[in-house]
Parts: C-alpha cells; sequence; structure tokens
C-alpha cells in the first residue's frame, strides 16, 4: 500500500530533489511550507538557491494539473499542497496554531487520522520529531544523502606482518599483498609485527601494494609533520595523483596549517600549480552582525581571517616586515574567494583549498568540485562536529558525504587527524568541552 509523506520546509531546503524522493508514494507539503519557501528565496546563499530551485520545480508540476487535487510524479507517485488545519480541534487543544511548525504538525495529524496507509512526518527539525511522536505521528528523517557519522571511514587502519616482511617493506619500499587485502586506495596502515609491536612502519596502501612514506619528513614552507596522522595527510597533499584530498579532525590538529603550507611551496616554490585558490562557505557562528560595508575583499576579509592568520604563521618565520601576502596576491599566485561566487567557474591547474568545508551541503559540494579543471587539485578541510550551518549535521554534511562517496576512487584520499598541535590549551579544550 502506498504511504503518504509529509515535508516539513527544512528537507525542501536542504535538497530541493527531495520532491522526487520518494518512489510511487503520496508526497504532500502543507501550504505553510509554501509559504516559508517563498520568504527564503531572496536570500544569496545556498539555502535561497534552494528555495528558487523548489518555487520553479512547483511551477511546472502546477503546469500538470491541479496542486490541490494532486499531480503525478515521474516516479508514478503524486504531489499535492494541502491547506493548513489549523481548526482541528484535538490539535488546537495542544499546540499553537501561529507556529509554522504546529501547522505542519497539524497537516500530517489530520492525514493520519482520515488518510488509507502509513503517513510519515518526514522533518529535520529534532523538536518536530519530538512533538510529532507525542501526536502519536509517524515522523523520519530525511536520509538520502545521509551518512553513518559514528563509521565514517578515517582512512587510517593497522596491520600485523611478520618481521621478514616488514624488513622487506623497508628495503624495498614496497611489499605485494594480492588483490584481496581489504583496503581503499591510498588508505594508510599502522604495520606491526605480529611478535614484536615495536618493530614496526607506516605505509600507504597502493594497488595492491603497501608503500613506505615518501613525504612524510618533508619540509613544507617550514612545516614539518608532528605526528603519524600530519605525515599521512603530508602524503596526501604532496601526491600531485591524488587530485581530492579530505582532512578532518578537532579544531588544532593541523588540517588548515598543512593544506596551506604544501599549497604555497607546490605553488611558490615548485611551481607545480599556477594559483592557490583558498575559499570557505560564509556562514556565520551565532548571530550573524549584517551587511559589511567596503570592496569584495574589504567585505571578505572578517571572514578569511582564520587564513590570513595561518599564512602570517606561515611568512613569521621568513620575513616579518614584508608584505608578501599581500604581494602573493598582487602576483595572482594567490587568491582568496567566496563560495558564492564559484558557482560558473571553471578552474584549471590550480591548488584548491575549501576550509570549513563541513558547513557545506552535499548539492554544494558536487558544485565546488565540478569546477575543478585539468590538472587541478582540490583539498577539503573541516570539522564535522562543528556544524554552523542551520539544516546540516555530522551525518549529512557534504564533507562526510564526499568522503563516503569518493573512499574507493584512486583519484582520492582521507585522512581523519586526531592529536592537537596547536597549543596545550587548545588540545585540552578541544578534548574536553
Amino acid at each position: 500500500m502506498k504511504k503518504t509523506f509529509v515535508l516539513d520546509t527544512n528537507v525542501l531546503l536542504h535538497d530541493p530533489d527531495a520532491l522526487y524522493a520518494f518512489q510511487e508514494n503520496r508526497v504532500v507539503i502543507p501550504f505553510v511550507v509554501l509559504e516559508e519557501i517563498d520568504s527564503q528565496k531572496r536570500r544569496q546563499d545556498d539555502i535561497g538557491r534552494n528555495a528558487r530551485v523548489v518555487a520553479r520545480e512547483l511551477d511546472k508540476l502546477r503546469l500538470c494539473g491541479g496542486l490541490a487535487e494532486g499531480v503525478p510524479l515521474p516516479s508514478g507517485g503524486t504531489i499535492k499542497i494541502e491547506l493548513n488545519h489549523q481548526n482541528l480541534e484535538t490539535v488546537s487543544l495542544v499546540l499553537d496554531s501561529s507556529k509554522k511548525d504546529n501547522r505542519i504538525l497539524a497537516v500530517a495529524f489530520h492525514l493520519s487520522q482520515c488518510s488509507e496507509g502509513r503517513v510519515v512526518l518526514v522533518t529535520k527539525d529534532l523538536g518536530l520529531r519530538v512533538k510529532a511522536d507525542v501526536m502519536g505521528v509517524e515522523v523520519e528523517d530525511f536520509y538520502s544523502d545521509a551518512v553513518d557519522y559514528p563509521k565514517l571511514y578515517e582512512g587510517v587502519g593497522e596491520t600485523e606482518l611478520s618481521a621478514e616482511e616488514i624488513d622487506l617493506l623497508y628495503k624495498e619500499g614496497k611489499l605485494d599483498l594480492g588483490s584481496d587485502f581489504p583496503a581503499f586506495p591510498h588508505q594508510f596502515f599502522v604495520v606491526r609485527n605480529n611478535g614484536n609491536q615495536s618493530h614496526s612502519a607506516l605505509a600507504r596502501y597502493c594497488k595492491n601494494h603497501l608503500c613506505r612514506l615518501n613525504h612524510g619528513e618533508s619540509l613544507n614552507f617550514g612545516i614539518q609533520a608532528r605526528n603519524k596522522e600530519q605525515k599521512f595527510a603530508l602524503e596526501l597533499l604532496l601526491d600531485d595523483r591524488v587530485k581530492v584530498v579530505t582532512l578532518v579532525g578537532r579544531a588544532g590538529t593541523g588540517k588548515t596549517l598543512l593544506a596551506l603550507a604544501v599549497g604555497l611551496e607546490k605553488v611558490v616554490e615548485q611551481k607545480s600549480y599556477s594559483r592557490l585558490l583558498v575559499t570557505r562557505p560564509v556562514i556565520p557562528m551565532g548571530k550573524d552582525i549584517g551587511y559589511l560595508p567596503g570592496s569584495k575583499e574589504e567585505k571578505l576579509r572578517p571572514w578569511m581571517q582564520p587564513i590570513f592568520d595561518n599564512l602570517e604563521f606561515l611568512f613569521s618565520n621568513r620575513d616579518p616586515q614584508a608584505r608578501i601576502i599581500e604581494h602573493l596576491i598582487e602576483r595572482g599566485l594567490l587568491e582568496m574567494e567566496a563560495l558564492t561566487y564559484i558557482r560558473g567557474r571553471s578552474i584549471p591547474g590550480q591548488f584548491i583549498i575549501c576550509d570549513e568545508a563541513q558547513n557545506l551541503s552535499p548539492h554544494m559540494i558536487k558544485t565546488l568540485v565540478t569546477r575543478v579543471g585539468e590538472g587541478a587539485k582540490i583539498v577539503f578541510t573541516g570539522d564535522p562536529e562543528q556544524i554552523d550551518h542551520p539544516y546540516l549535521d555530522a551525518s549529512d554534511s557534504g564533507l562526510t558525504y564526499l568522503i563516503e562517496k569518493f573512499k574507493a576512487e584512486e583519484i582520492a584520499g582521507h585522512v581523519k587527524l586526531r592529536k592537537g598541535e596547536r597549543s596545550k590549551v587548545a588540545e585540552t579544550g578541544a578534548r574536553l568541552l
């Protein structure tokens, strides 16, 4: 029997394709959701873009029939706009009907009482899910692109080998494991001797072989790895064959600093890429301070200040008095850009860093990855446990989605950094707070 899915606003703002994600079942959109979609469409961010996409799709569907009666979908289901059931006595005694979430819940409650088959309210709002459960309405999150975050691929594993095999790995630089060894491309391993745990090695899996690290001890713009995960990260960052790199970890683990150091090394010293392009989503932490005055560069400076802090640290060992950052920007070797202006671009031959990528939706990640041109490399850094985006969490962040989808690809590599290196205070705070 067909089911009825009642969609909350946040589902459509998270993924406009949710309109078509329920196969042959009935999709119901409360009228109040249309009002909320309309109120968001003038925003100049991804939420505003999604609101406009939803509005356009509904307008196309409207041409196929009356949305109030129901319109067939390509999947075999139907979509319908339902008026708000604000006058239901059972609901109005419990819920404040002036609140939009409660009006959405009232629609789901009414349909559950009078419709055949299961009626499910789909929402990403934890509070609404709790209220729906109390009202006896079946409710679930929208999981089309969700990842089981606690089980997210970390890029690092352990394996045990004999003393002879470890010695051969050191001597030859690689060890043939055959095609049955359970590993993803560019996965790193802490190799231990099953008879002597102190006899160990660090290695990377490449095409049926365990290979010794080539860049783990390298110095890049004055920065050297301080722990094994940072050594693994350098292997991926410095290997031009790995076109997509994802680095996750708590604050202070060195994700952004390592990426910037290698980016500068590749662009300024080795000249392997024409430019270092740094971007990050403009998502405020806490209450937004509103519009900023000045040119685009002046508006962007507060959002990019963490990047400038890292660059100033990298250049402090060279010449603290020189205007090196401004000089690189003037020469076109360094560019900082808001994600808002990335859409439509093609970016070949550049070393691209997307910082704070945990605040990107899967659609935004796709938009950015598909901008990467021939000869370019892109690095995503972020902490899925520190998300400021109102409609994302660790399970449906675009960063975790990218890690999960790309883990089996030869052009991609991933490492989770664990140990904080910023300071004792920062490490303690990240661990305890």
